[in-house]
């Protein structure tokens, strides 16, 4: 019997396995990634204490300029800017978590804005 997957399902199937293996740190927190069909998000979560540090999204005010919220451009802003908002708060390194999403993409420009702007991963 052949059974079939949705893309939805495998996807939370590929972050959960991540999940079993990468964790933040107040030190070094996870930079985990959320794609919509319309935007972006992302957000750095110190999974030990189980709270967000920073967050920054493509439906931020400070964002508001982008034609969309969902293409390369887009992503390369928010990734621009959760650097810089992890930069005030003094955290340089991160682990990044890509949510179960191939690393290409929006994905790929977000995590290259990221350390342009100062984070290691």
């Amino acid at each position: 019997m052949i059974t079939k997957t949705s893309r939805a399902v495998a996807r939370r199937k590929r972050h959960e396995r991540v999940r079993n293996r990468v964790a933040g740190t107040a030190e070094r927190p996870r930079l985990a990634v959320f794609r919509s069909n319309k935007y972006i998000y992302v957000q750095a979560i110190d999974d030990a204490l189980g709270r967000t540090l920073a967050a920054a999204s493509s439906r931020d005010k400070a964002l508001a300029r982008l034609e969309s919220g969902s293409d390369t451009e887009a992503a390369k802003a928010v990734g621009t800017a959760i650097a810089d908002k992890l930069k005030e708060t003094g955290v340089t390194a991160v682990v990044f978590d890509r949510g179960g999403y191939i690393y290409h993409g929006k994905v790929k420009a977000l995590a290259d804005a990221a350390r342009e702007g100062g984070l290691t991963f």
